[in-house]
């Protein structure tokens, strides 16, 4: 099955809104099952944007997945990028 990074950028000074939606945004993981790595995006030492790194049949299925994420629906991100990804090393 292809993988899909998600990369996600939050909006300036949204920091509360992904605090106050990380327990949400976990269980969404959780709950879907096809995340293989995720983690914060750092910038001056406070999270700024996530990667993930899903296992998805498709693009549409992995843009769908990105979309009905809590964070994203919390209107955290600036902006949000589904791409395909090969993973090489690792």
């Amino acid at each position: 099955m292809p993988l899909f990074a998600v990369i996600c950028r939050d909006k300036p000074g949204f920091l509360q809104t992904r605090l106050d939606t990380r327990e949400a945004h976990l269980g969404f993981i959780r709950d879907t099952g096809i995340v293989r790595m995720a983690g914060p995006l750092i910038e001056n030492g406070q999270m700024c944007g996530s990667l993930l790194i899903l296992e998805a049949g498709d693009l549409a299925a992995a843009q769908e997945w990105a979309a009905n994420d809590p964070y994203k629906s919390a209107g955290l991100f600036d902006s949000v990028e589904v791409i395909e990804w090969k993973k090489v090393v690792g």
